[in-house]
């Protein structure tokens, strides 16, 4: 059964009736959900729905309309990526269109990497003919076993007739509720299948609706509201816990104003950056693993922690039970019930779309009239900032990573979309630049998989060409993905990238470093003899520098921001540069490393953690 719209609420689409053959109505589908890049590679189970982008581009040049640029990368996992970069930077939902087999396998990671950290894209494969499903044959994989478990959903599209309905529910499905990656799996037999479009209609999920119909009507009652400000009235030193859900629910506007509105700190989560200024008098930065020792002091020292769109995972909460040790009262605001008492218990929650409850909560603290008394807490977070400000050693021969960024900050004044892999050079580029706005910041943060911030960049800047897009990668990271930086100079796109090279997995090395007593296994890069300046120049960077002078730094990162095209630029930083503060695995804040430049408010041992830790 199809779920169709009556007449009456709807126009009749101009092409209802039309015949037509299943890759042309998987194209009109994309079409009509106003998709505006396409990123893919082709091969033989997908050929007739390349054919169809093919056609369409054709028809709609010929008739001035609006055509769906798409756009080949090097490897199907880059394509992913893109989408998710296109997705990270718009809020909208991305697409990759991919053969069968080793195309759909190599897309498995940005899936999962989508779905971890709810980013909405849509994979169409293609699949061997249903008469050929299951007997092993060319380049056959079981797409909706092995995806079932790392995607939101998946589809196996074996009826024909549902194939047109199929494909607006997973548009629906990526970008409703919880965003999230949806793939359809469609056989090439069904790509060919010819017959009439209807221009409406999807599957009937009554389930899944009826959550989100109760999401949407689902309201925050006055004598709830009314309790959190009996919470907050009984606070001294309350602090916000933004993460990432407040970017994906498109709610930073609310959130500010709330915590504007009650004059309430903020610290964001490494997904959740952007959701309020960095430059905010109430932002207090990143907390975490590698958060500001300033922001980490901050959650220890809090009376009330107000979790909004954040999930308490490990990364930020190693140890739960001693994370924000000094609250009495935790709140938490979500979209997903299942994110509630999780990790940490809740006293007071709130299951609903993020703008309306933080609305709703300011708006009832108004009418209220509700001052709070907190000037003695921003005083004490006042001192915090200064005695533990971010740090390193300014006076290094060598080149320093958090210089390099620092420099890149002063230039782009937090206004540039910053893509990366990651490593060392994510935590110091989270550390050491401002985001003035949400979806400026693209990272693979759950996950954390090296070789997205490449992909990830070219997305981004075919999303959003009038944003200066840097990608800040590191040597290893960038290796992975490397063949996109043909993708780049192919559709001439303006992309910056920056290679901070220290030689090795920096962040693997720093580990070693620590808790294994200098032993680097299989890390260190000092004899590899990769040249990527001649790399970059091979696939056709007009602008390639290799940058080893301190002295040069604020001329030669100004000219790199600065030119009218692609941009390489390899940094030969410190390679016994490390990320700090760092807290390590299995140990709370207060045990939180600082390292030589950051001031700590306790002694810490560096004690290595048992095998079942790492990590």
């Amino acid at each position: 059964m199809i779920t169709t719209i009556p007449e009456s609420t709807h126009r009749a689409h101009p092409l209802a009736g039309q015949k037509m053959s299943g890759a042309r109505m998987i194209m009109q589908v994309l079409a009509d959900e106003g998709v505006e890049a396409i990123f893919g590679y082709s091969g033989g189970a997908i050929l007739p729905t390349y054919d169809a982008v093919f056609l369409y581009n054709e028809e709609q040049q010929r008739a001035g309309g609006r055509q769906i640029p798409l756009i080949v990368p090097a490897n199907e996992q880059g394509a992913g990526f893109m989408a998710a970069g296109f997705a990270r930077a718009t809020g909208r939902v991305g697409v990759c269109l991919v053969t069968s087999g080793p195309g759909a396998t190599n897309t498995v990671t940005p899936v999962r990497d989508c779905m971890a950290d709810s980013v909405p894209i849509v994979v169409i494969s293609g699949q061997v003919a249903r008469a050929a499903i299951g007997t092993d044959a060319f380049q056959e994989a079981p797409v909706t076993a092995i995806m079932g478990s790392v995607a939101k959903h998946v589809f196996l599209v074996t009826e024909p007739q549902r194939l047109e309905a199929t494909m607006r529910t997973a548009f629906e499905l990526a970008r409703t509720g919880r965003p999230g990656p949806v793939v359809v799996d469609v056989p090439k037999d069904v790509q060919n299948w010819e017959g009439l479009f209807q221009g409406a209609g999807t599957l009937p999920i009554p389930g899944y609706r009826r959550r989100m119909q109760t999401l949407a009507e689902r309201r925050l009652e006055p004598r709830v509201a009314e309790r959190f400000f009996e919470m907050l009235g009984e606070s001294r030193r309350p602090l916000i816990y933004a993460g990432g859900g407040v970017i994906h629910g498109d709610a930073s506007a609310e959130l500010v104003a709330f915590a504007t509105a009650f004059d309430i700190p903020v610290v964001t989560t490494l997904m959740g950056i952007g959701a309020i200024d960095t430059t905010h008098r109430l932002a207090m930065r990143m907390l975490g693993m590698h958060g500001a020792a300033f922001a980490n002091y901050a959650v220890d020292d809090c009376d009330f922690l107000i979790a909004v769109g954040a999930r308490f995972d490990d990364r930020v909460a190693g140890v739960p039970a001693k994370f924000a040790r000094g609250a009495r009262r935790i709140a938490q605001l979500d979209i997903d019930e299942a994110e509630i008492n999780k990790v940490k218990r809740t006293h007071w929650s709130h299951v609903g779309l993020l703008p309306e409850a933080l609305s709703a909560l300011t708006a009832h603290g108004r009418r209220a009239g509700f001052t709070g008394e907190f000037a003695s807490w921003h005083a004490h977070l006042g001192e915090l900032k200064r005695r533990h400000a971010m740090n390193y050693d300014r006076d290094s021969a060598l080149i320093q990573p958090y210089y390099v960024i620092e420099q890149i900050n002063r230039l782009t004044a937090g206004e540039a979309i910053i893509t990366t892999g990651v490593g060392q050079h994510q935590m110091w580029a989270a550390q050491y630049s401002d985001f003035r706005r949400p979806r400026l910041w693209l990272t693979s943060g759950s996950m954390g998989t090296m070789g997205f911030g490449l992909p990830a960049a070219i997305g981004a800047q075919l999303a959003r060409p009038d944003r200066l897009v840097v990608d800040i990668d590191g040597d290893s990271s960038i290796r992975m993905n490397l063949g996109e930086l043909e993708t780049v100079t192919t559709y001439e796109l303006p992309i910056k990238v920056v290679v901070l090279n220290n030689c090795g997995d920096g962040m693997v090395k720093q580990w070693q470093k620590l808790f294994f007593k200098g032993r680097l296994s299989a890390s260190d890069r000092s004899l590899h003899k990769k040249d990527f300046i001649r790399a970059a120049e091979a696939d056709g960077f007009p602008y390639a520098v290799r940058l080893e002078r301190k002295a040069d730094v604020p001329r030669v990162i100004e000219e790199f921001l600065r030119f009218k095209g692609p941009a390489f630029l390899e940094v030969m930083i410190d390679p016994d540069a490390g990320v700090y503060p760092m807290v390590g695995p299995g140990q709370t804040y207060e045990e939180m490393i600082t390292g030589e430049f950051i001031a700590s408010r306790h002694k810490v041992d560096i004690t290595p953690p048992g095998p079942s830790e790492m990590f």
